[in-house]
């Protein structure tokens, strides 16, 4: 696992999305190659259940409140735009996995003909679709209560190792994270 590469995403929350105080994590080459067995393995070796099998993602902004999830790309590339609509874009290659906090809005815009995702949720946990676009402000209050009250994983789906990023990261998503990351030194 020492060839993998992390690169941690912040966001901020916005009009009707909550998004995270939690980093997204993109692994790069977690499993080296890809392949569908391959990547469901390394996620339920970590204890991320509940998978699932898709050529991509859906194509409008959503995100789960009842769970976090991680997107291992098995096969072909896609293009993934997180924190919602104007986001950030971000291109997932076989074997990455992207390990996305409850709250944070992801939305498929671009893929290569063979695109094969591999999806999982930490112990199984069951998973609900909340669409931005179709939010109104009671739905936005009770998806906050229920991302607040989730517990952070265990293990991390790719590494198996503690989620020291999610562990560490500042106790609100209004922090300054600046003055945060200057803490880390």
């Amino acid at each position: 696992m020492s060839d993998i590469t992390t690169e941690q995403l912040w966001s901020r929350p916005g009009p009707m999305l909550p998004n995270s105080r939690f980093p997204v994590l993109v692994h790069r080459n977690a499993v080296p190659g890809g392949g569908e067995q391959a990547v469901q393995s390394r996620l339920r070796q970590h204890g991320w259940l509940n998978n699932w099998r898709y050529p991509g993602i859906y194509t409008y902004h959503h995100f789960h409140s009842t769970t976090h999830e991680c997107l291992g790309c098995a096969r072909g590339w896609m293009d993934v735009v997180l924190f919602g609509d104007g986001g950030t874009t971000v291109r997932v290659e076989a074997g990455d996995i992207i390990v996305l906090p409850a709250g944070v809005s992801h939305c498929m815009t671009g893929n290569s003909d063979d695109i094969q995702m591999v999806g999982g949720y930490p112990d199984g946990r069951d998973w609900d679709n909340v669409q931005q676009a179709l939010l109104d402000e009671a739905g936005h209050r009770d998806a906050a209560k229920r991302i607040m009250m989730l517990p952070i994983p265990d293990r991390d789906p790719a590494t198996g190792l503690p989620m020291i990023p999610w562990i560490d990261a500042p106790s609100s998503v209004d922090a300054d994270l600046n003055d945060f990351r200057d803490s880390l030194g």
